[in-house]
């Protein structure tokens, strides 16, 4: 993994702050792209040379590629899929029945997200209107107790934390709890409930005729969130979008192609899949959408992934909008699971993701140019491809193409944008990496900072707010009380980044993530570029 990309992830990790209990547990999408399940009666065998023998039998069947199965025969399950691409895996029963749950959309708890600080569980943010809020759990109160297991005072991972306040809809759990300014704990049951959670991260007039949407994944409300959110939005005067899809891992396919319907005109291809054993799939816009003739920008990172590549290739080949930020991941394959009758199963790669304009989505995973080359002319004699198709297909080792409107785009895998935004590494030194490793910002914020502003002067002075110099020194003050090291040297450069993480750590606090991504796109690169590509356009 590249310098870069080890420090994007860091400092995005960096950012999520805050555990989701009870109601985000386990909701990573794993339905990613189509994914589907197959109960296959043949699959009754339960030895490893047995099952060995079915997943070659369901490779030769299924698989997106053609294998020469014989060479698969004597290598044990994990070397044998190891074979084959990224996205293929064989789970055992507890991980394949951790994953029906996810798919299953098991959304229930109480609503509450949470951060360990010393120890003790901080609720950061409650649900409204869900059972914690209903029951008068608020921010800044301490979980002290789950049921009868004190969490407290004990280093429990993050993982048994979240166990223990997850739940069945309909089940109760009691919490005990310190409120803010209480001398004694109170006692709340609380009766765990669906929480509802709209799929828009955050969504704000970015100035008075454009919008600025973030869509941090793609669920199965994200196009009723959407259309209820421009809906909105257009009462306030929207006539532009910049919609915002960095770190969006994906989601479920029928969700992306639902936002894509939104903005494209009635009967064209978003998107289709294909594989050497899965014929041509077409997915195609109906019409009828809230936004198709506005302004877009939409900005994508290496992060971005999936689901948001299919959108942002869909708005790229048919030329609806600017494509801002950095190449894409580049995951375009499409897996179905085949269920052992042990719990155990295989998930296995059937087909690809192509562009409107056949490009692949997913990024290389086999030898260099000649793989690419080698894998055109498979697809070329299988007929997957035509000659004219196979110019603009991403196995063209990254070599541009110009559209019928003569727009160049690249292909090689992943979304390459129109307007490239480098990551800005300034300051991004090992004394600041280790304040992001160690959580003292967020720790500093959560234990001192919080008590020193207010939501109501926040919210007012986003444009102009940054923390005051005595915030600046307490925070360097607090950090070497946790054993950190001063480096005077690596400190002179960072020191315009711990102001900044400050001043969002404390945004996220008091307003979420609404109040975060405005207070960060008063300085964000890539918004800027595309509040000025919409208004010189």
């Amino acid at each position: 993994m590249k310098k870069n990309t080890r420090l994007n992830l860091l400092i995005a990790l960096a950012y999520c702050v805050t555990l989701i209990g009870g109601m985000y547990l386990g909701y990573r999408f794993l339905k990613d792209q189509g994914f589907n399940v197959q109960k296959d009666i043949r699959l009754a065998n339960n030895t490893e040379e047995e099952k060995v023998e079915d997943i070659i039998h369901i490779i030769k069947k299924k698989y997106v590629d053609e294998v020469n199965a014989e060479s698969l025969k004597n290598l044990p399950i994990d070397s044998l899929l190891h074979q084959l691409d990224p996205h293929s895996a064989y789970l055992p029963p507890k991980e394949a029945f951790e994953l029906a749950e996810t798919l299953e959309g098991n959304f229930e708890g109480v609503g509450v997200e949470y951060y360990i600080l010393n120890d003790t569980l901080l609720v950061t943010h409650v649900v409204k209107d869900g059972p914690a809020f209903a029951s008068g759990i608020k921010q800044g109160d301490k979980i002290l107790k789950v049921d009868t297991a004190t969490v407290s005072g004990r280093s429990l991972p993050r993982s048994a934390m979240m166990g223990k306040i997850k739940g069945k809809k309909g089940t109760t759990v009691q919490l005990t709890v310190l409120q803010q300014g209480a001398t004694t704990p109170t006692l709340f049951n609380i009766k765990r409930g669906k929480v509802e959670v709209s799929s828009i991260d955050a969504a704000y007039m970015i100035n008075q005729e454009t919008a600025y949407i973030r869509i941090g994944k793609f669920g199965a409300t994200t196009d009723t969130d959407f259309a209820n959110t421009l809906k909105n939005l257009k009462t306030k005067g929207m006539k532009k979008m910049v919609l915002d899809l960095r770190d969006n891992g994906g989601g479920y396919l029928t969700a992306a192609t639902a936002l894509a319907n939104q903005f494209l005109p009635e009967n064209k291809l978003i998107v289709y899949t294909q594989g050497k054993h899965e014929p041509r799939t077409n997915y195609f816009t109906t019409g009828g959408g809230e936004f198709e003739q506005g302004k877009l920008a939409v900005l994508i990172n290496e992060n971005s992934a999936s689901a948001s590549e299919i959108f942002a290739g869909a708005i790229q080949d048919l030329n609806r909008g600017i494509i801002i930020g950095r190449r894409s991941f580049g995951k375009g394959l499409v897996q179905e699971q085949f269920a052992f009758e042990d719990g155990s199963a295989l998930n296995l790669t059937i087909a690809r993701y192509y562009t409107p304009l056949g490009r692949s989505i997913q990024k290389s995973y086999k030898r260099g140019y000649k793989a690419y080359q080698q894998e055109i002319k498979d697809r070329l004699d299988n007929g997957e491809l035509t000659a004219e198709s196979a110019k603009v297909d991403s196995l063209m080792n990254n070599m541009p193409y110009i559209t019928k409107d003569g727009k160049k785009i690249f292909a090689g895998g992943g979304i390459q944008p129109d307007i490239y935004v480098k990551l800005d590494t300034l300051g991004y030194n090992n004394f600041y990496a280790t304040l992001l490793q160690k959580n003292i910002f967020v720790d500093f914020v959560f234990e001192t900072l919080a008590d020193r502003y207010t939501s109501e002067y926040l919210n007012k002075a986003v444009s102009v707010f940054n923390i005051s110099d005595r915030d600046y020194i307490d925070f360097l003050k607090y950090a070497e009380s946790k054993k950190i090291t001063i480096d005077t040297k690596q400190l002179i450069p960072a020191k315009p980044l711990i102001y900044k993480n400050l001043k969002l750590m404390l945004y996220k606090y008091y307003l979420g993530d609404v109040g975060y991504y405005k207070a960060h796109n008063q300085s964000d690169a890539m918004v800027k570029q595309a509040l000025g590509y919409l208004a010189s356009n």
